[in-house]
């Protein structure tokens, strides 16, 4: 009945919150991952907070749903074993316990109210095969300014129709990757191209970068979404170095203006002790 009347309120009204589109939380399989409700989506709300998840090709399901403080908390049949969820009145967290394949998909906080329905930004949950990233990273080193194009192979997937292609960005100190790219479409750019040291042909994605600067740098790879299942290919480590003549070009003129700086004080000192002395 909730789940019904969940979906009733969608079709009626949906409207979508001003926060960033996608966020990206990577995990490892069969640990407990928690995940968190905008605060500020979640402060002040006097309805109901849901939580939903859309796996890969497939419609919104909803999870589970809560007042303040956990009263009413509501679970679908699937999600009863495995998640919980934690209300107060500035959180509003979703805990999925011994995590598996299944869970990958991304995962919305929902406000329902009356006959309007209003997703918060989505949660995109990851597994990454860590193995298989180091086993394939590969490094490149660019100058600021120059352009490269990245190039991600991936095992062809064993089912047929519409797959999603991401391209994620790890820079360094950040705890989770970012995504960069995405095409949606089954025409996407692939090439079909057979490896030395594999015996299976490999899906080649391209992803052009220009006019690249030091914040590009960090490890980028692909993935491919179809069937239910994310496939991950293999990764490289881009290097941005700033020009030599660039930086010797700074500190050249940094030197000219201290210089300068330094001789207008001791000019100024000197004034103000020759006019000390006439008086």
């Amino acid at each position: 009945m909730i789940t019904v009347l969940t979906a009733f309120c969608i079709f009626v009204s949906v409207q979508t919150s001003g926060f960033d589109d996608l966020r990206v939380q990577a995990v490892k399989y069969k640990e407990n991952v928690t995940i968190k409700c905008e605060q500020s989506f979640v402060k002040g709300h006097k309805h109901y907070l849901a939580w939903y998840k859309q796996s890969f090709g497939k419609l919104p399901q909803f999870i589970a749903r809560a007042a303040k403080h956990n009263e009413d908390a509501r679970y679908a049949r699937p999600f009863v074993e495995r998640f919980r969820l934690t209300a107060t009145e500035e959180t509003f967290d979703l805990k999925i316990m011994n995590t598996v394949e299944e869970d990958t998909g991304t995962y919305f906080c929902v406000k329902v109210k009356e006959y309007v329905t209003e997703f918060g930004s989505g949660i995109l949950l990851l597994f990454p095969d860590e193995k298989s990233e180091k086993r394939n990273l590969t490094e490149v080193d660019v100058k600021s300014g120059e352009s490269v194009t990245l190039q991600c192979s991936v095992a062809p997937l064993s089912c047929s129709g519409e797959h999603s292609v991401y391209w994620f960005r790890h820079g360094s100190g950040e705890s989770h990757p970012g995504i960069i790219y995405t095409h949606g479409d089954t025409d996407s750019p692939c090439t079909r191209s057979s490896e030395t040291d594999s015996p299976t042909q490999s899906c080649i994605y391209k992803l052009p970068k220009r006019n690249l600067s030091l914040s590009d740098a960090g490890t980028y790879y692909c993935a491919v979404a179809a069937c239910g299942q994310m496939l991950f290919g293999s990764g490289t480590k881009l290097n941005v170095k700033g020009e030599c003549l660039q930086q010797m070009s700074i500190l050249f003129w940094l030197s000219i203006v201290r210089t300068g700086l330094l001789a207008a004080m001791i000019i100024i000192l000197i004034v103000v002790h020759i006019v000390q002395k006439c008086k």
